[in-house]
């Protein structure tokens, strides 16, 4: 087996069938053609010795070496890429260029793209790349070298990323602006039990918090309703269907338009934190550090919300 005369086409052409588990997506993505895609990747095969791909009719699979390589591959290439990333530096002096793959999970989406647009007259000429998906999935393409930075609550203990707090992420318990609730002020939890309720669906992160909060009061409340996702929920609260606990993020603009109405609930809102994570195996170098600096210094206003 050797690995002298790898190239770097070929790490990118293998990451690509190995990320898409399909030729024909690889040279699309790749801008190339099929046979071309994979005469690379046999060419790979060919000088390490190894099986990487098994293809049965159209499925493509990876070997054991396979899934091996592809984590291998993801780490040169990062590499790669910090290597461009910090050569680039010289040609700027105060920034400028650049690729930032940002991944945040679904509530901060509503928030990013400001974030990203007020970090780009700061660093002129930065290219973006937004992937918003569910915590466990950008925690493992952050830890895959798939993402640079990623934007999230705390991860878990066991995730191998650093995290670095900039901003409070406020929860609320919301109802329809006409609601009988919504004029009252201090309102005590017991007020809660027999109002119908819409929950998100099980696993969801804002319904384990809201469950946590429960618990602590001792309460047990109506569930009227399960239902996925927040925009789903916003329109049932706004049709007069029930309350429900809501990250603020999700109903700026309809607490704006006076659609919705934030319950004055004693000891509310409730806050978890916003992270800004990386890997804890490499530095952040070029437009990534700048990133990270300037969403300590000023994520925190960028990310701010009105609660009434």
């Amino acid at each position: 087996m050797s690995m002298k005369n790898l190239t770097l086409r070929q790490l990118r052409l293998f990451e690509a069938v190995a990320t898409h588990l399909s030729y024909s997506r690889a040279a699309e993505h790749m801008s190339l053609t099929q046979p071309a895609v994979s005469m690379q990747v046999q060419q790979l095969e060919a000088e390490l010795g190894l099986q990487l791909l098994v293809k049965t009719g159209k499925r493509v699979t990876l070997s054991q070496a396979g899934e091996e390589m592809l984590r291998q591959t993801r780490r040169i290439l990062n590499q790669v890429h910090i290597a461009e990333e910090a050569v680039a530096a010289f040609h700027v002096t105060e920034g400028g260029g650049g690729l930032l793959h940002l991944g945040v999970v679904p509530t901060a989406h509503y928030f990013a793209p400001a974030l990203l647009m007020a970090f780009a007259q700061k660093w002129p000429g930065v290219k973006f790349k937004l992937t918003v998906d569910r915590r466990d999935k950008i925690l493992g393409m952050l830890q895959e070298h798939q993402l640079d930075v990623a934007i999230a609550g705390y991860p878990p203990s066991e995730a191998d990323v650093a995290a670095e707090t900039f901003a409070q992420h406020p929860h609320c318990v919301v109802a329809a602006a006409d609601h009988p609730l919504a004029k009252k002020r201090r309102i005590h939890w017991d007020a809660l039990r027999d109002e119908p309720f819409i929950f998100r669906e099980p696993g969801s992160a804002t319904r384990q918090f809201f469950e946590h909060l429960l618990q602590a009061q001792s309460l047990q409340v109506k569930v009227s309703m399960e239902l996925s996702g927040n925009e789903t929920i916003k329109q049932a609260v706004m049709a007069g269907m029930g309350i429900s606990f809501l990250s603020a993020h999700t109903f700026q603009i309809e607490l704006e338009a006076g659609r919705m109405a934030v319950l004055n609930l004693q000891d509310m809102p409730k806050m978890l934190d916003w992270c800004l994570l990386h890997r804890r195996d490499s530095n952040l170098t070029g437009v990534n550090e700048a990133f990270k600096t300037f969403v300590l210094d000023q994520g925190s206003d960028l990310a701010k919300c009105k609660l009434h």
